[in-house]
């Protein structure tokens, strides 16, 4: 019996990956697919945590002169003899990652390009001495890993922007072989720039250093690029006669990023939990590459894993935990009442037809609001769907993790709204403990109007109930005088909501139910036994309540009715 690998959560280093055990799963042919299809420098767009990096490192190990070859044994790329031979481990290769060349100046963003760079140039500590560079190239390429008094390194800006292509010159001379480049995360200083302010002055050093090393090289051999947005409108690749873009929507190179349904399929497998398919096709599947269907391959390897270990027994959110999402919360924040019903039928499992402009430069995404359906498509939140009519994409949330991504920005958005009303959201409040049903109806029903409506109506029930909970929570989460607990153990179950109000010894009980076809009568009478039967007060009077008021609350659409009963300590 073939022994199970190790999942290889985390990690994106090829030799680390198929000499430590772990399962691979082969996209060696990417390397087959890029030889036949040649261009200078090759840009792939693709969202994060979509395997750029691990395919990145495996081309670095293809490629590089002194790699071990056994690394692809028995790999795909392995059965074409001819490119092997002529390929593998024949060039010098620069690999750099920009993923972490960020600052919140731009000094301090060039002086990571600086440790990134230089870092690299030592791997080729050869070059100082190499008899097939002449004295200023070898004092040149000192230059480059020069370090200054701190131990930081030294380089000018001027040697900083002309770093990549005298790294690769050096190396074409060494080795009498052209250099192949690798940029991985191209476009993150571009973002984090903008983010800071200093933008423009970024893609003016991005220009040149691109520049320098890309377009005007005698000593390249072809270059790789990765990234999450395509920013060619920024001139940074003006000039380049055989540059080639290959975005999601490419048929070409569609199956190399991201796992397969059969790839998913042979994991489950081989680690022996198929009756996981279904679960893991709901939350992580769903996204189009030009024609073919694809899983987020970092969701699928981190659950594969703690199922494993015991550290879960459904599917996570992983995804959500790899970046900021402020990105939907932002285009909330400014979204008119059409682009918020888009959402909401978008949350409903229905699509949306737009017009995506894959070439964006990050001064576009202030400038028309439209703008944010083409990021929210090429960073993964949106994918595509049916067939493209005219200039039109239709689009639609891909999986269950992307909703609730959606879900969570929904409700903070909704939070932080209903803060800016201090007296409307106070007066709600009161409602509940007063025993106004009344009011909390019209409160409730006021809220609902201005949120952004979660029905799927492919969701479980306790799914869309969860929506109406969420919201609850985050307005009584703003009344500082309340000890609110959600799902809270209390006599024979958990309680959705259940607050304490101790200076005045009142406890409040709401339990939720969802009012399929608008039966709100028997949606209210189901929470309002439920709290009775399972005695959900017993925990409020332990802790000293004197009066509990009971909600039974039924939701449906933007609509909710309540009813109530009261619950009385007799006093001494």
């Amino acid at each position: 019996m073939a022994k199970t690998k190790k999942v290889p959560m985390g990690i994106e280093d090829f030799e680390e990956m198929r000499t430590m055990g772990y399962y691979y799963v082969d996209k060696t042919g990417l390397i087959r697919t890029l030889l036949e299809n040649p261009g200078k420098v090759n840009l792939f767009t693709r969202p994060r945590r979509f395997g750029k990096t691990l395919n990145m490192s495996m081309l670095k190990y293809f490629f590089e002169a002194g790699s071990d070859c056994t690394l692809f044994d028995g790999l795909e790329i392995s059965g074409e003899k001819g490119l092997c031979q002529e390929y593998l481990g024949k060039f010098p290769v620069i690999s750099i990652s920009l993923k972490n060349a960020e600052g919140d100046t731009l000094d301090k963003a060039r002086k990571k390009f600086r440790s990134i760079i230089g870092n690299e140039a030592i791997r080729f500590s050869f070059l100082a001495d190499s008899d097939r560079l002449n004295r200023t190239e070898r004092w040149q390429y000192e230059k480059l890993i020069e370090l200054d008094p701190r131990g930081d390194f030294a380089m000018s800006q001027e040697l900083l922007e002309n770093s990549l292509w005298l790294l690769s010159s050096f190396l074409h001379k060494h080795y009498g072989q052209k250099t192949v480049i690798l940029i991985d995360e191209y476009d993150v200083p571009l973002h984090k720039a903008y983010q800071a302010g200093y933008y423009d002055a970024m893609a003016d050093f991005i220009r040149a250093l691109f520049g320098q090393a890309l377009k005007t090289n005698g000593s390249l051999y072809f270059a790789v690029l990765t990234g999450c947005l395509m920013i060619s409108k920024e001139s940074i690749f003006t000039g380049l006669n055989n540059f080639k873009v290959y975005t999601i929507k490419d048929v070409r190179y569609k199956e190399y990023f991201g796992f397969t349904d059969a790839e998913v399929g042979q994991m489950l497998a081989h680690y022996n939990i198929t009756s996981q398919y279904g679960a893991i096709k709901e939350w992580y599947d769903g996204y189009l590459f030009g024609n073919l269907g694809i899983y987020c391959p970092w969701d699928v390897m981190n659950y594969c894993g703690d199922l494993r270990d015991g550290s879960v027994d459904r599917p996570q959110n992983y995804w959500v935990n790899t970046s900021s999402n402020d990105i939907i919360r932002s285009f909330l924040g400014r979204a008119n009442t059409a682009l918020r019903n888009e959402v909401e039928q978008l949350m409903m499992g229905n699509s949306v037809r737009k017009i995506i402009r894959q070439e964006l430069t990050y001064r576009d995404l202030g400038s028309d609001l439209e703008n944010i359906w083409s990021i929210l498509f090429t960073t993964g939140y949106l994918t595509q769907c049916g067939v493209q009519e005219g200039e039109l994409t239709e689009l639609i949330i891909p999986n269950r993790e992307i909703e609730w991504i959606f879900a969570r920005q929904i409700r903070e958005w909704f939070k932080e709204e209903t803060t800016k009303n201090r007296e409307g959201l106070e007066s709600f409040c009161r409602a509940f403990q007063e025993n106004n049903t009344a009011a909390i109806e019209e409160g409730f029903n006021a809220y609902l109007k201005k949120t952004i409506s979660i029905r799927d109506t492919n969701a479980k029930r306790e799914m869309k109930e969860n929506f109406y909970h969420g919201i609850l929570l985050g307005i009584f989460g703003n009344m500082d005088r309340w000890v609110v607990r959600s799902n809270a153990e209390s006599g024979e179950g958990y309680s959705d909501i259940s607050i304490e109000i101790e200076d005045e010894e009142i406890g409040i009980l709401i339990e939720l139910k969802y009012a399929e076809k608008a039966a709100f009568g028997q949606g209210c009478r189901e929470a309002l036994e439920q709290i009775n039967d399972r005695n959900y007060q017993e925990a409020l009077l332990d802790d000293g309540m004197k009066t509990i008021y009971k909600y039974g609350l039924a939701c449906y659409k933007k609509r909710c009715k309540a009813i109530s009963e009261v619950y009385y300590v007799e006093r001494p």
